[in-house]
């Protein structure tokens, strides 16, 4: 079994890095103190064709795997742009499977390209405040009225929603309380994200700020029947199609989010001198460095395997959310570790890795909770009772 990247797969990596090279530390670092979304980064990455590279090929994209989006991803995270550089394009990636899967030939054609080549921007609002991880309790309504619905309800952490001019957005068509079974009733849609109906309250938060995050206020919003993506109340089944492959991406950016701190700290343990000899000399620097390169090179070959198996069409809900609570935890502790390797000078914005840890926080929490993934991998896999 031969774990390694093909050829190809290497060229992906090289040539991904050479495009994030004019988008260096500095660059990431104004953007963290100042705001505002990487619009020429973005252009940057839509120029190379690498947001399409999951995407099908008659449509535009490259028609490569996942397993290849999460070489780049990985790529990305790891040149020092973290998840401020991910997420600025994470949504383009995947969030557009469910319309390669259920969308028909006018809808792919009509929603896939504009995006592929950067010219849409498009978020993923499917999350709630009063519902969280319960996908099946989201209360947002869609109701049919001759040829569109009416949308209304609230959605919250909905990334990039400043600058999207699309969403993807998940509703509820049949009352809970009228379904049969929790995941039926549920409708997704790709439509525009109409500012007069929608208002929009960006999330002051700890990290990232170059993306935003916000909360949306949904009001009678007018959306094309042509929009809906699949069939009426069959939307979660539709949803599922994203979820894996976001948790394998996830993974990927957390694991170059990891190494690009363990690179920072790794540097400056060979350069720091203390009592007439380089801090990374003593095993209490060594150790915990190694430790964390260690659990990051076994979080990425989880990934790489959850990732054969999406691109194989086989069954990988495990493997994937195996793979994403592995590469966050670990990115946590590098980015930790990083900045305790530092010492003072981590707490210090100049030497980046203070940054870093606070990114590190958003693969452990999203899109899905460590604890939510074990509950998840004790029932579905180890067959315990349900525990939520």
């Amino acid at each position: 079994m031969d774990f390694s990247l093909t050829p190809e797969q290497e060229q992906i990596r090289r040539s991904v890095a050479a495009l994030c090279a004019p988008f260096d530390d500095a660059y990431w670092l104004e953007k963290d103190r100042t705001g505002g979304f990487p619009h020429d980064f973005h252009a940057a990455v839509a120029a190379g064709g690498w947001l399409g590279i999951a995407m099908p090929r008659e449509h535009g994209g490259a028609g490569l795997g996942i397993a290849e989006a999460a070489i780049m991803m990985e790529a990305i995270a790891a040149s020092g742009a973290a998840m401020s550089g991910t997420s600025a394009i994470h949504m383009n990636i995947f969030g557009l499977n469910p319309v390669v899967v259920f969308g028909t030939a006018e809808q792919k054609q009509r929603m896939l390209p504009p995006l592929i080549r950067g010219e849409d921007k498009a978020c993923f609002a499917v999350t709630e405040p009063d519902a969280g991880l319960d996908t099946t309790a989201l209360a947002t309504r869609a109701v049919r009225e001759g040829d569109h619905y009416l949308v209304s309800g609230r959605k919250i952490w909905i990334s990039t929603a400043q600058v999207a001019n699309k969403m993807l957005i998940l509703t509820r068509t049949t009352p809970f309380a009228e379904v049969a079974n929790k995941t039926d009733g549920l409708t997704l849609f790709y439509t525009d994200l109409d500012r007069s109906r929608i208002e929009l309250r960006e999330i002051p938060k700890a990290g990232r700020s170059a993306v935003d995050s916000n909360m949306l206020f949904i009001d009678a919003l007018r959306v094309p029947a042509a929009d809906r993506i699949g069939a009426e109340g069959d939307g979660f089944r539709a949803i599922l199609h994203g979820m894996n492959p976001e948790r394998i991406l996830i993974a990927a950016e957390a694991v170059g989010l990891g190494r690009a701190a363990l690179a920072k700290a790794a540097s400056y343990a060979a350069e720091r001198r203390v009592f007439g000899r380089p801090i990374g000399q003593n095993q209490a620097i060594q150790h915990p460095l190694a430790e964390s390169w260690i659990e990051l090179e076994a979080a990425w070959l989880a990934t790489l395997r959850a990732a054969a198996l999406y691109d194989a069409g086989k069954p990988c809900g495990a493997e994937a959310n195996a793979a994403k609570y592995l590469a966050g935890e670990a990115a946590f502790r590098a980015c930790e570790r990083a900045v305790m390797t530092h010492g003072g000078m981590g707490y210090a914005k100049e030497y980046h890795v203070e940054r870093y840890l606070r990114e590190s926080l958003i693969p452990r929490i999203a899109p899905v909770s460590p604890q939510m993934i074990l509950n998840f991998i004790a029932e579905k896999v180890l067959g315990l009772p349900r525990s939520y």
